[in-house]
Formats: structure tokens, C-alpha cells, sequence
């Protein structure tokens, strides 16, 4: 489980920093980010002064995040292989395509195949300025791969493996064929508190509560911005 964790907690700070490089629009693109960018409608975000309202956020934290969004995705929108793309680049030993589905889907709350900046930066809200509880709940749903409210086996074994092609060969200490299974394993015995093969949202919750290790993860959010 402590393998698991450290490759949770790298993966971690990877995506904090892709965060912090996507909100001060320092990410390069290339050709083919254009042309993807090209393909989708142009939209403008709400008022900033209602996004301040429904986020943790002043409205010139709002400007600035907005301008570094739209340096990054012209049109206002990011569809998912855009998305993999920006995040495959923090990941150049590894694939990164099925953790980064997972997080684009996290994401588009709408799932209607696109994060507009409203979602980006609702999202990027609970990650940053929210309580442990609502940080937890995000990580909840990003786990809860079908939403029917449990992490399942099956879905916990899809997300270890995800982190370990993400992480990459050079990933130390060096993976194992079986090492998924022992992961899961051992997150269901930490988890599933009443032992009926899968893990609520109150038993994820209690669980990292009580993980030291979990809850710096989560202290890894803040002050990013």
C-alpha cells in the first residue's frame, strides 16, 4: 500500500504542477493542438462576478486563471484529446491516456465531451480552496469510474494500473506484474470498513481521514495559486 501511495502522491504533484502551468498559460502547443482547438466552438465563460460567487476565488484570481485557460485553449473549451495531449507531457515515461480519461471526465461534469472554463475552474475550486471533506469527495468521484456511488474492486483495479502505465518503466521502485492486485488488496482492506466489496463515499472518507500519508496529499492543493 505505501508503493501505491508514493506513485499516488507523485502523480499528485505532477498534475499540481500541470495546474499551476495551465493557470499562468506557460504550456507550449504545437500544430496539432491547433488544429484540435480549431475544431471545437468558440465560448466565453459566465460572468466573473458568478463565478466568484459559486467558487472560492476573487474575481482577479478569477481574471487571472481565465487568461492563462485561454493562452492554453483559444476557444475556450478543451476536449479530451487535448487534454491528454497538455497532460501527456508530464508523463514522458509513461502513458498517461487512461489516468488523464479518468481526470477529463472528473472534469466534464456536464459529459457532454468537453471542459468548458466553468468546469475547469469549479473543479480546480474544491482542488485548491475546498475542505478535506469536498477535496475527498473529488477524489471519490474520480475513483467511482461508472458514478454509481461505490468504488468497486474492477473500477480501483482500472485506476491502479492507469498510475502505474502513467508513472512509466523508470517508475522506482520498479513495478511488478502483480503488484495492481496487491494495491487493490490492500486498499479494499483499509477501505471497506463492513466487508461487502466495495467502498462508499463515508468509508473512502473516513479511511483517508485517518491516513497521515493521504491527508499531506491533500495539503499538496493548496497555496498553488
Amino acid at each position: 500500500m505505501a508503493g501505491c501511495t508514493s506513485r499516488c502522491r507523485q502523480g499528485v504533484l505532477k498534475f499540481m504542477q500541470s495546474l499551476r502551468r495551465l493557470v499562468f498559460g506557460t504550456l507550449s502547443k504545437d500544430k496539432i493542438d491547433d488544429d484540435l482547438e480549431m475544431t471545437t466552438p468558440c465560448h466565453r465563460p459566465e460572468g466573473l462576478e458568478q463565478l466568484e460567487s459559486q467558487t472560492n476565488f476573487t474575481k482577479r484570481e478569477l481574471q487571472v486563471l481565465y487568461r492563462g485557460f485561454k493562452n492554453e485553449c483559444p476557444s475556450g473549451v478543451v476536449n479530451e484529446e487535448t487534454f491528454k495531449h497538455i497532460y501527456a507531457q508530464f508523463f514522458p515515461h509513461g502513458d498517461a491516456s487512461t489516468y488523464a480519461h479518468y481526470l477529463f471526465n472528473a472534469f466534464d461534469t456536464t459529459k457532454n465531451g468537453s471542459i468548458k472554463f466553468e468546469d475547469f475552474v469549479m473543479g480546480l475550486s474544491l482542488l485548491l480552496r475546498g475542505s478535506t471533506r469536498e477535496k475527498l469527495e473529488w477524489t471519490f468521484n474520480l475513483y467511482d469510474i461508472n458514478k454509481d456511488g461505490y468504488i468497486s474492486r474492477e473500477e480501483m483495479t482500472e485506476i491502479v494500473r492507469a498510475i502505474y502505465d502513467m508513472m512509466g518503466k523508470y517508475t522506482y521502485p520498479a513495478m511488478k506484474g502483480d503488484d495492481p492486485k496487491q494495491h487493490v488488496d490492500a486498499f479494499f482492506q483499509k477501505m471497506d470498513k463492513n466487508k461487502d466489496g466495495v467502498v462508499t463515499l463515508e468509508e473512502f472518507v473516513l479511511a483517508c481521514q485517518e491516513d497521515e500519508t493521504m491527508m499531506r496529499s491533500m495539503q499538496l492543493f493548496e497555496n498553488v495559486i
